[in-house]
């Protein structure tokens, strides 16, 4: 009763207002939860996305640490050589020896690290893409 009688002495547009307020606010609660939801769907996104570039940062400096010791344990076997060379005739075949195995060796790994830069770009993006899209469509719809 006492709704009614507080609603007899409001202005006219009283019910009008109030109802706009209340889908204003219901309206402004719906956008905070789907922002909400968006912000936890972004970080979960980044975490996920810097665990992945991290660990193929670790991965890739692994290899070069493994090129690094395979590079200088050939280096000291190629001194251990040519400390054993008789003639200067060796020394030629050996530093030929030598240039060619390098050679094909700094293009193997190159080639390996190459795949493997490429492997943690694809495995680092795929997430945020996906995401992205998926963003993009719910945005859409």
């Amino acid at each position: 009763m006492t709704d009614a009688i507080d609603h007899a002495f409001a202005p006219a547009n009283y019910k009008t207002s109030r109802e706009t307020a209340e889908k204003a606010v219901a309206q402004a609660k719906n956008t905070y939860e789907k922002a909400k939801a968006a912000a936890e769907q972004a970080t979960d996104l980044l975490r996920d996305t810097y665990a992945t570039a991290a660990k193929g940062a670790t991965d890739y400096n692994l290899k070069i640490f493994e090129f690094a010791r395979a590079n200088t344990d050939t280096t000291f076997d190629y001194a251990q050589e040519l400390m054993e060379v008789k003639h200067p005739a060796e020394l030629v075949v050996v530093s030929i020896a030598h240039a060619r195995n390098r050679f094909a060796t700094m293009i193997a790994q190159t080639k390996e690290l190459t795949e493997l830069a490429q492997k943690v770009t694809t495995e680092t993006t795929a997430p945020l893409r996906v995401g992205v899209t998926k963003a993009l469509k719910t945005k859409v719809a």
